[in-house]
């Protein structure tokens, strides 16, 4: 598929209807069934697998568009129409998908397609039917009111009105005061919100759970594995890789906060302290955004030729919106046009070390998107999420060497702080993880209840937690500021999957950079065209489910943190 190289403000998509897109999905099952040969059979996948990349670009732009400005009405009713008419793609895009893998033919178009990819299928299959549409366009709109309730924020703070982005500039200030009152505003908007947000969320645990049991599934849990295309593992797996975070990381991340207590001098290190480095106060970019992307450029350029031509094809396509501002969406995504074979950054930069955080995290993202943008299969394009997540991790890590560009004489800093943080984030994503199999395997608790379970996962891998006056995170509501636990059931385990696997990439580019950049590039082009521990083997790194996978990194991390 050629690339499209366009400004941003150049790419259209059609609106689709279902009765056009019924009668295209009819026309290439109709050329299917009269094709002679593999060659025919080939080409009707091929023209399945262009309609796709179409509806997809068309639903990347109507989301993205709704993310940019949540209180544009014609975005709103733009991303309505998406989400109304989607679970009916989905059922034609599945009957095309049961037709494939029923095929007489299914072992040739393995050999030409890949196994990888009717494999996904076969999880796909089993997370829809019809009798589940109406449950899905319901789930979208509980999903975008929590999108918008949390893009409304508007908070009092230092004679200026912020949004949950923008405070968080000053939850990490080296006054202690200041940064504890700017988590109380911060906190005060979800206390005012929790009976919205509770709500919110029992509608979606019910409505999950009773599409599961309509699916055949006990519970929501199994779906959603089964929807995050979980091909090669499964829960005990994971079970067995979150004991050994609890077992080699909390550890480890009590000693680490320990160390920052005594440099920050406190008798006692509360929530609110844990944001800040050292008395120096955080590092944080030596420019505004401007300037942060000239410096990209030169950092990309130092790299990899690759990444530098990559990146300024981004930069001269408009295909970044990196500033905060009211009524857009909080968090950052990489998100995609197919059809043009262009990657697009959204993020919100608030002056803080995480703007590059995020920033060379998405890039990773984009930079994988385009190394594999011309594979014969859609499905292919992306690798499930926890692979996909390696590939924007290890880019943190794989810029470390050029973080002077940003930061100056305080580059070093960034990189332990940067380390501290991702070591600390580790316990948790899975107890974020460990709180979601609560929640579905018992989706009758109450509200108070799913509070109470979100304390009890704190207590095993968060147990150093002090929150002192902060009600809300207090009584157990500090789960309802992240976005995935509302809307990507059972994604967040899989940055800590990906995580074990960037930190591996970091040690070995501390011994030859080179060849670990050069791997990494690899990996990056073979983007989903094979399951996640295969993926991980071919980078030569070690699977996070393997015994040990862990401990070498975590030495590693302690010598290079002095501990």
């Amino acid at each position: 598929m050629p690339t499209n190289v366009v400004d941003f403000s150049e790419i259209t998509v059609e609106t689709p209807s279902i009765e056009s897109i019924t009668t295209e999905y009819r026309a290439i099952a109709q050329q299917l069934e009269a094709a002679t040969d593999t060659a025919g059979r080939v080409s009707a996948c091929e023209e399945w697998d262009s309609l796709r990349r179409r509806l997809g670009s068309w639903s990347s732009l109507t989301q993205l568009h709704f993310h940019q400005d949540t209180q544009n009405e014609a975005y709103k009713q733009a991303r309505d129409y998406c989400d109304e008419i989607s679970p009916k793609l989905t059922a034609l895009e599945v009957e095309m998908k049961r037709r494939l893998l029923d095929s007489p033919y299914r072992s040739e178009l393995e050999r030409v397609l890949g196994k990888q990819a009717f494999l996904l299928w076969e999880a796909d299959i089993t997370t829809f039917d019809p009798v589940i549409e109406d449950d899905l366009v319901r789930e979208a709109k509980l999903v975008a009111e929590y999108t918008e309730l949390i893009a409304s924020a508007d908070l009092e703070f230092a004679g200026d009105r912020l949004n949950l982005s923008q405070i968080g500039k000053y939850t990490q200030d080296p006054n202690r005061d200041r940064r504890h009152h700017a988590q109380r505003v911060r906190w005060g908007f979800f206390s005012e919100n929790r009976d919205r947000l509770d709500r919110i969320f029992d509608d979606l645990v019910q409505l999950r759970h009773q599409m599961a049991t309509k699916l055949g599934y006990d519970n929501y849990i199994g779906l959603g594995y089964k929807k995050m295309q979980r091909v090669d593992y499964g829960q005990p797996e994971v079970e067995r890789y979150c004991q050994q975070v609890a077992e080699e990381v909390v550890p480890l991340a009590r000693q680490i906060l320990e160390r920052q207590r005594e440099k920050l001098n406190l008798d006692k290190l509360f929530y609110w302290d844990e944001s800040l480095f050292d008395l120096q106060g955080n590092p944080t970019p030596l420019g505004d955004r401007d300037w942060m992307l000239e410096r990209a450029q030169e950092m990309f350029g130092a790299m990899n030729p690759e990444l530098s031509d990559f990146f300024g094809m981004m930069v001269k396509s408009h295909l970044l919106d990196l500033d905060s501002r009211s009524g857009k969406a909080g968090g950052g995504f990489c998100t995609a046009f197919l059809t043009y074979g262009l990657p697009f950054i959204f993020a919100n930069f608030n002056g803080t070390k995480g703007d590059v955080d995020v920033f060379t995290h998405e890039m990773g993202h984009a930079f994988q998107m385009w190394q594999s943008r011309d594979t014969s299969v859609s499905d292919y394009v992306w690798a499930t999420s926890e692979s996909a997540e390696i590939h924007s991790m290890s880019l943190e890590y794989l810029t470390f060497p050029q973080m002077e560009k940003f930061f100056g004489e305080d580059a070093r800093r960034y990189c332990l702080q940067h380390l501290t943080e991702s070591l600390l984030f580790l316990p948790y994503g899975v107890a974020v993880d460990r709180f979601q199999h609560l929640v579905y395997a018992n989706p009758a608790a109450t509200p108070q209840e799913r509070h109470q379970m979100w304390q009890e996962v704190e207590s095993i891998y968060l147990p150093w937690r002090e929150y002192g006056d902060l009600t809300h995170p207090a009584e157990g509501g500090l789960w309802q500021e992240k976005l995935h636990i509302y809307c990507y059931p059972f994604y967040y385990i899989d940055y800590t999957l990906a995580l074990c696997c960037a930190l591996q990439f970091w040690v070995k580019a501390k011994t030859d950079y080179g060849t670990t950049l050069k791997d990494y590039v690899a990996l990056c082009q073979r983007g989903g065209e094979a399951p996640f521990q295969e993926l991980v083997r071919s980078a030569r790194l070690t699977s996070p489910f393997e015994s040990g996978a862990l401990t070498q990194v975590l030495a590693e991390a302690r010598q290079f943190l002095g501990l």
